[in-house]
């Protein structure tokens, strides 16, 4: 397959992922407290937002990339 038709179709996936999720959710554990013997740590609930109109962009870029994709190859 060519580099532009599979780049075309992760930026389209990718597109489709960020405009159905609003973000990722994960859960990291940080030291509150070091001292000594005494050690305290808190989880904290952290996410990484997804912009709609960078999914926008994605979706519009993928396909773009891949009608230049089809037209190369056709040529």
């Amino acid at each position: 397959m060519r580099p532009l038709l599979i780049i075309g179709v992760l930026l389209i996936a990718f597109g489709i992922i960020s405009l159905g999720y609003e973000g990722i959710t994960y859960v990291s554990r940080e030291k509150v407290i070091d001292a000594g013997p005494i050690q305290v740590s808190a989880d904290r609930q952290r996410t990484i937002w997804f912009s709609p109109l960078a999914g926008v962009i994605a979706l519009a870029a993928g396909g773009g990339l891949i009608l230049a994709g089809t037209r190369r190859s056709a040529a």
